[in-house]
C-alpha cells in the first residue's frame, strides 16, 4: 500500500483477476454498490482503476495494463471470478457487467512504484 501522505492511499495489483475480486466483494456486500471501473492514459501508460472509500478513508485500486485489451465493459462471473473484457453487456445471469469509464484526466497521481 502506498499512501499520497494524506487520506488518500493506493493499492497497486499485479493482476487484473486481484483487481475485480474488489468488484465482487462489493457486490456481495449488503448494499450492493458496486464500484466503477476508470480507464486513463498517462505517461507511465494506461492505467485501470477503481476509486472507493468510507469515512474519509479514500482507496484507489489500480493495474497498469499497457499490453491488454480494456474494451468497454468487464464482464465478470459472480460464481468463478473469471472475468473478460467484451463490447457490450451480455445476457449471462451469473455474471455482472462493469463499465469501463474513458477519462480525460485526473487528478490523482499514481505511483510507478
Amino acid at each position: 500500500m502506498i499512501s499520497d501522505g494524506g487520506s488518500m492511499k493506493y493499492l497497486k495489483y499485479r493482476d487484473f483477476e486481484g483487481l475485480f475480486k474488489i468488484i465482487l466483494a462489493h457486490s456481495q456486500s449488503a448494499l450492493g454498490l458496486i464500484p466503477l471501473i476508470y480507464h486513463i492514459e498517462s505517461k507511465d501508460g494506461k492505467i485501470l482503476f477503481i476509486h472507493n472509500g468510507t469515512l474519509g478513508k479514500r482507496i484507489v485500486h489500480f493495474i497498469f495494463c499497457n499490453d491488454q485489451q480494456t474494451r468497454r465493459f468487464v464482464e465478470l462471473n459472480k460464481m468463478t471470478g473469471k472475468y473478460k473484457f467484451v463490447d457490450a453487456i451480455g445476457i449471462d445471469k451469473k455474471s455482472i457487467y462493469v463499465p469501463i469509464l474513458e477519462l480525460e484526466s485526473t487528478t490523482f497521481k499514481f505511483p510507478t512504484e
